[in-house]
């Protein structure tokens, strides 16, 4: 996939009459192309597409279409925004962690509204989640301008929240924040609790034929479903919170320039496993921390990243039905050809 990338990015370029050598040049030094251009731009831009990238994955391997990350994202920002600013905690060492307590909580909750309308009404979760990033997008605009706009109320945003309450910076001189360790600790305990623990199974079980799983008598659907829906919802709760004590310090509508949607991606370029989400996030980080590289020095707009994310979705979602049917016919052959050899 990195080399249909590496190859397919350069033709994509020409083909819009870019030059694609110093285009390339300025996407690489962007993104991995230097220390700062890692530590300050790919990694911090993975961070939270990581944990989008999370939640979508774990609720897809439970069969729940969770297209709502982008809405969760939102609420997770905006509580721990409102957390930060009470007095009592807004100068406190405390405030950190209990933002991103908060921000899981809010992002669970959010995604918990979709998990009752699927589960009492029978609501599909691909229109309610849809649904509730709109909400959750003008519930933000309505905070900036309203009860948590900056004390001067010139801009539409929040006041800027205080150091106590920021992430501690991982490496000097760099904007590489403790909210990555977390996103990466969070993948690796995703992947212990889907391959080793009863939870993970009833959660794969369910996702692999809930019919089944039903018919089994021991496992409850939706039950299980339900708690897929509210974690992948916490987990892009807590990518809000993290962006907001890690990054902004402030909250704005435009906080998230399509985390929730891009971290969709991001789980399907991982085929939903936890750590291939990791993976996948530091592609995705290095070509939105190369995009604005690729603007500044070539004077390609940066929206073409996006159109390339989109052609590796599309890719993917054509490739891998093809895949999948080789492979069965692989093991279909297998018995046949085995006893022919011999």
């Amino acid at each position: 996939m990195l080399g249909s990338v590496a190859f397919g990015i350069p033709l994509l370029l020409a083909a819009l009459g870019f030059d694609a050598g110093p285009a390339m040049t300025a996407l690489w030094r962007g993104s991995f192309g230097s220390y700062d251009a890692i530590t300050s731009g790919t990694l911090v831009r993975a961070t939270p597409v990581m944990l989008t990238g999370l939640s979508v994955a774990i609720a897809f391997r439970a069969g729940v279409f969770n297209i709502g990350a982008e809405g969760q994202f939102l609420a997770g920002a905006a509580a721990a925004t409102s957390l930060s600013m009470l007095p009592v905690l807004g100068a406190s060492y405390a405030s950190s962690p209990l933002a991103l307590v908060a921000g899981a909580i809010a992002g669970g909750a959010w995604a918990a509204v979709a998990a009752l309308l699927r589960a009492r009404f029978r609501v599909l979760e691909v229109i309610s989640t849809i649904l509730l990033n709109f909400i959750a997008l003008y519930l933000v605009g309505y905070l900036v301008r309203g009860p948590l706009q900056e004390p001067l109320h010139i801009y539409p945003q929040s006041k800027t929240i205080a150091v106590a309450a920021r992430l501690s910076r991982l490496l000097p001189s760099s904007r590489l924040h403790a909210g990555f360790l977390i996103a990466v600790a969070a993948a690796l305990a995703a992947w212990w609790i889907l391959k080793f623990t009863a939870a993970g199974f009833r959660l794969r079980a369910v996702g692999a034929n809930a019919d089944a799983s039903r018919s089994a008598g021991m496992i409850d659907v939706s039950r299980t479903t339900t708690q897929a829906f509210v974690v992948s919802g916490a987990l892009a709760g807590l990518a809000g919170a993290i962006e907001l004590t890690g990054v902004t310090f402030a909250l704005y509508e435009n906080i998230s320039p399509g985390y929730g949607y891009t971290g969709i991606a991001v789980a399907l370029l991982a085929r939903l496993d936890p750590l291939g989400v990791v993976a996948s996030s530091l592609v995705f980080g290095g070509l939105e921390a190369g995009a604005t590289a690729m603007q500044r020095d070539a004077g390609v707009p940066s929206v073409v990243v996006s159109v390339i994310e989109a052609i590796i979705v599309l890719g993917l979602i054509v490739a891998w039905p093809q895949a999948r049917r080789m492979s069965i016919r692989r093991g279909q052959q297998l018995p046949t050809s085995e006893p022919a050899e011999t």
